[in-house]
């Protein structure tokens, strides 16, 4: 039998919606358009906060250089 790391740390869609600071609306579309990682626990949709960590990083457009 596999272990489960005791470090995942998942959130309901009102606390993924506050952390990332949108509406619970927006971010059901994004799971709708799958443009977001989601996790689904029965019927049930969670997120991973360190993946949506990852998923901020992946997704942040960096300032262009200046010359």
């Amino acid at each position: 039998m596999g272990t489960i790391s005791s470090n995942i740390n998942l959130l309901c869609i009102s606390q993924a919606a506050e952390y990332l600071n949108i509406s619970r609306h927006t971010l059901y579309t994004m799971v709708s358009q799958r443009r977001i990682p989601y996790v689904k626990v029965g019927r049930l949709t969670k997120f991973d906060k360190a993946k949506l960590d990852d998923w901020i990083k992946q997704n942040s457009v960096m300032p262009m250089p200046t010359k």
